[in-house]
């Protein structure tokens, strides 16, 4: 058997992604835990990416979004469960180095991708309750189409950028992740580089791709409510909080737990706050996004029960 260090010395072929390791006697409830909310984060979002294609009424910018949002928490979901699935199942944690970069530039696209949608989603609701005389002229569809396109090609084209620098770093010491899932910071941390650059080229990314959409939504949002606070009604009030209140849980969450893993410094004591961080925004917040918007929202509520009456009408049918 080779000697560690001389292993080390040469080009890393594979990680090892230590996840929840430390935590043995857990490892079969987590690997249950992790798979329920795998299997309902896809079943949900699928829904209702599913209900916003078929049904005519939810062919509007909102839900244009919305099945943006759903179809991008479902790869999210599979872009990091089934490995973690694997490795709590199996206990075999090792990754290769081209499986490792691949999932973080998928995954790095994905969030990039999340953090533009969600601003898109908050113009759009901004639009609505804002501007409503000029909603349909600015929100047409090659707008959302643009909007939407821009987001997921932003994304990408980001990810490509730090993936590109991750593959250019020197892998001399330990191979072992201490999270569960390839990350930007987790790797840089491994790397035998001078880590300014990297963390300088982090820096700019975040801000570019994460606190400029979060402040555009947060502006958007005080925008909103102090068009809502406006409104002399009582009931109209509610009713124009409700067609955004959804979304603003699900910004709040995300952003939320987003900028707290990456804009403060790792160290030991947050290492381990960051990863029940990062299990918020990238296993909590695919799975809520269906809850949230099927059982707060009338519209998606309507369209599966018309979509439920049709099924079992079909089923009828079939045995008549």
């Amino acid at each position: 058997m080779a000697n560690p260090e001389q292993v080390n010395q040469t080009i890393l072929t594979e990680f090892i992604l230590q996840g929840f390791g430390n935590l043995p006697e857990l490892q079969i409830p987590l690997f249950l835990l992790f798979l329920v909310i795998y299997i309902a984060t896809m079943a949900g979002n699928i829904l209702i990416f599913a209900l916003v294609v078929a049904d005519q009424h939810l062919h509007t910018p909102m839900y244009f979004f919305l099945g943006n949002l759903s179809c991008l928490e479902t790869c999210c979901s599979s872009t990091i469960l089934p490995r973690l699935l694997a490795g709590l199942l199996t206990l075999d944690r090792t990754i290769s180095f081209s499986g490792c970069l691949t999932q973080y530039y998928f995954f790095g696209s994905l969030v990039v991708t999340e953090c533009l949608l969600l601003s898109a989603m908050s113009y759009d609701r901004y639009l609505a309750i804002c501007n409503p005389l000029h909603y349909a002229a600015r929100m047409s569809g090659r707008a959302c189409l643009q909007l939407a396109g821009s987001s997921w090609i932003g994304g990408f084209l980001c990810s490509g950028m730090s993936t590109l620098s991750i593959s250019q770093l020197i892998f001399c010491g330990s191979n072992v992740i201490d999270h569960f899932f390839c990350d930007f910071i987790p790797l840089v941390k491994l790397s035998c580089n001078d880590p300014h650059l990297m963390e300088t080229l982090a820096v700019a990314l975040i801000l570019l791709f994460s606190l400029v959409p979060f402040l555009l939504t947060l502006m958007s949002y005080i925008c909103i409510i102090a068009t809502i606070l406006r409104i002399p009604s009582p009931t109209g009030r509610q009713k124009a909080f409700s067609t955004c209140s959804s979304h603003l849980i699900v910004v709040s969450i995300y952003y939320a737990t987003l900028l707290i893993v990456y804009m403060f410094p790792t160290t030991d004591i947050l290492s381990d706050f960051k990863k029940v961080l990062s299990v918020i925004y990238t296993v909590l917040t695919p799975l809520v996004n269906p809850l949230i918007y099927s059982l707060r929202n009338k519209e998606v509520q309507e369209a599966l029960r018309k979509a439920c009456r049709k099924f079992k009408f079909g089923q009828l049918h079939e045995l008549g």
